[in-house]
């Protein structure tokens, strides 16, 4: 706890009364109390709980296996090989190469690599460079759907800008057209999507998809897109919004190598756009981060030059784990909301008690030995009515984690 007297003028004995961003950036992701003290996230508290007790960790999206020997080896021989020093500002070329000729293997999107992507910090930087570079203070708006991934709000805020929502419906989380023109005014400076999304696993229909570059266009706002699942779309094939017509030019695609090579521990990411608007990305992004990943970027470009089979063994393997998973979810009570791609299957817990998602959340640890996280946490306070039930599990583990998590569910439901 800080105490004594700040630069300002003021006795400092508590957070409460410590000026700066801060105090928006976790009032933005829910964390900030009225007395000012900072909450943890849900994520760093479930994980203490499941830690504490014992109990197989389903909340947090990390896998638990190694990716493809194929990046590890590559990683092992740029570190033995002396990349361990500054790469350059941009990215390591051949990653920035890569990162090309994936766009173009499987969307046939032409970048130029020297002009048209930066490698990042993982996806959340890059989105941090995005809205901090485009974003100009509380006049301006950022629209994502809801829920939405946590730091979304936090960097909104961090930004000075205005978060707008347009609620993602149930049974299978598709925005209302209605509400989503609604949302988009001339105030919008940033339409953020996520697709596949976090933490639905749902994937944007064509409609909706072609309706935001409409409303992008005719707000005159720029599309960032979270594609960090691509590679784990499960319905079909995915389809980045920089592929649409007349798309390109006000588009930021953003994806990782985390997601797709179980190297979420690497936080090497990257973001692609016209030049003019990468521009702008990198010059807040060198002051962020400046560089990172050293050895790490040469073996993700390893990664992005595996064969077709990987990217669609990667896809399937994790469908099938999501399959496993929903029959113990059902076998043990609750209800499952399928998804279209992504880590994470989302289950209603009403029918077992769940009617209130954040307490059912604390409770399940030590009394069914699993760890999930409420969907309250990925909405704004005054929504949370709308999904008290709904609980995310993820199935990004092996299938004897997911066998055994579901026993002990089922043993829940049991005593």
């Amino acid at each position: 706890m800080l105490a004594g007297r700040f630069r300002y003028g003021v006795t400092l004995g508590a957070m409460g009364i410590l000026p700066g961003a801060w105090r928006r950036t976790a009032a933005g992701a829910g964390l900030l109390s009225p007395s000012g003290e900072v909450a943890p996230t849900i994520f760093a508290e479930i994980s203490a709980l499941a830690a504490r007790t014992g109990a197989i960790n389903l909340g947090q999206g990390f896998p638990d296996e190694d990716g493809p020997a194929e990046v590890l080896e590559a990683a092992r021989a740029a570190i033995l090989g002396g990349a361990n020093q500054y790469p350059p500002g941009r990215g390591v070329p051949d990653l920035l190469q890569a990162i090309a000729e994936h766009q173009r293997r499987f969307y046939g999107l032409e970048l130029d690599p020297e002009r048209e992507i930066v490698v990042t910090a993982g996806a959340t930087e890059a989105i941090a460079a995005a809205l901090l570079a485009l974003v100009d203070g509380p006049e301006d708006e950022v629209v994502v759907f809801e829920p939405f991934y946590d730091s979304y709000a936090a960097i909104a805020a961090l930004s000075g800008a205005r978060l707008r929502t347009v609620p993602l419906r149930l049974p299978d989380f598709q925005p209302d057209p209605d509400e989503l023109a609604s949302a988009v005014t001339d105030r919008c400076r940033v339409i953020l999507v996520n697709d596949p999304h976090n933490p639905t696993g749902a994937v944007l229909s064509d409609e909706i998809r072609a309706q935001i570059v409409r409303l992008a266009h005719e707000h005159d706002a720029i599309i960032v897109t979270d594609e960090v699942y691509e590679h784990l779309a499960f319905t079909a094939p995915h389809v980045p919004i920089a592929t649409l017509p007349d798309a390109a030019e006000r588009t930021l695609t953003i994806s990782s190598a985390g997601k797709t090579f179980s190297v979420t521990g690497w936080k090497i990411g990257w973001i692609h756009g016209p030049a003019e608007l990468i521009t702008a990305v990198l010059s807040v992004k060198q002051f962020l981060t400046y560089v990172n990943g050293g050895p790490f970027q040469p073996a993700v470009a390893a990664g992005l030059r595996l064969p077709d089979a990987f990217f669609l063994d990667a896809a399937e393997g994790l469908h099938r784990k999501h399959e496993l998973l929903a029959r113990g979810l059902t076998a043990a009570g609750f209800e499952v909301l399928p998804p279209a791609g992504g880590y994470f299957t989302v289950a209603d817990a009403s029918a077992i008690g769940g009617t209130d998602a954040d307490a059912f959340s604390r409770e399940l640890p030590a009394r069914a030995g699993v760890a999930a996280i409420p969907l309250t946490a990925f909405v704004l306070p005054e929504h949370r009515d709308g999904y008290r039930g709904l609980v995310r599990f993820a199935a990004c583990k092996r299938p004897e984690v997911i066998a055994e998590a579901s026993e002990r569910l089922a043993g829940f439901r049991r005593g």
